[in-house]
């Protein structure tokens, strides 16, 4: 076998792969049309530098209704984006941020660099350089850094799994667990399967990369809240990812969740985050 019960690429392909069926370009492309359209209508700082490289760099959506829209001591929720590290940016997803700046959140859509551009692990550095940058950076910019959260979708789900991994003490000088709340949505924990998928070219893993950045098997180093979310029409390997992610951060006596929302696959599940939906609920509720 490759990985657990499978025996062929092919048979992974099927079960990682959620654009079969779907169309790419008109999918991105609808994105960046509603992501023009939300910067248009809202306050936003565009790629601000987090880091030292051009990729390093996020849109700052600012919370709304705090100090006459200044964002003064407001929750800033960071939002990290899927394309399965090989993929898209942060242009992409600006029209997620409507509901929660709309309730007094700022939003940080962060860009990073992508495979084989780079090598995965300056990836996972690239997510911890930003979150450490919104934490030192957030009073100055109107923000509370006691109200940090995260979420991400796909790629970005598994980012987020690996900031509740960080040694933020030990490895950046900030307090030990930084983080408020933390959602994860249709996220890959174990990254065993992706050497024998169609994504290996790109992303050229290896097995230290496989043991080092698969947050299933990692200790989880923070206490906050972690909600992960699945879709009931995404390929069951989704939830039974998520399920075994919960239980490993269960075993650690970490407040974690899960939900698998029936009506929806590893695209539409994004609307959630829209129009009081489930995900800008459970952000929210990180700042409650």
């Amino acid at each position: 076998m490759l990985y657990r019960d499978f025996a062929t690429q092919e048979a992974i392909d099927a079960a990682y792969d959620p654009m079969i069926g779907r169309d790419p370009a008109a999918l991105v492309a609808d994105w960046r049309a509603r992501s023009a359209a939300a910067r248009a209508r809202h306050r936003v700082s565009l790629d601000v530098p987090y880091g030292p490289t051009l990729a390093e760099c996020l849109d700052l959506y600012h919370a709304e209704g705090r100090g006459a829209g200044s964002g003064q001591g407001a929750p800033l929720h960071l939002f990290f984006h899927g394309g399965y590290w090989r993929s898209l940016g942060h242009r992409e997803f600006g029209f997620l941020v409507d509901d929660l700046v709309a309730s007094g959140i700022g939003v940080a859509v962060v860009n990073y660099a992508l495979c084989p551009k780079v090598r995965f692990a300056e990836i996972v550095r690239q997510a911890r350089a930003a979150l450490a940058w919104a934490y030192r950076h957030a009073e100055g910019l109107g923000y509370d850094p006691a109200q940090l959260s995260v979420s991400g979708h796909s790629a970005g789900g598994h980012l987020c799994a690996m900031l509740l991994a960080t040694d933020w003490q030990g490895d950046y000088g900030l307090p030990a667990d930084p983080i408020r709340g933390a959602l994860c949505v249709s996220g890959l924990y174990d990254l065993g399967p992706f050497p024998w998928s169609w994504l290996q070219p790109k992303l050229r893993l290896d097995g230290r990369d496989v043991a080092e950045f698969s947050p299933a098997f990692l200790p989880c180093r923070s206490m906050a809240r972690v909600s992960l979310v699945a879709g009931g029409k995404e390929s069951g390997e989704f939830a039974r990812q998520m399920a075994d992610y919960a239980a490993h951060l269960a075993e650690q006596a970490v407040e974690v969740e899960q939900a698998l929302l029936p009506g929806d696959d590893h695209f539409s599940i994004l609307e959630h985050y829209l129009d009081g939906g489930r995900l800008a609920a459970t952000v929210k509720g990180f700042h409650a």
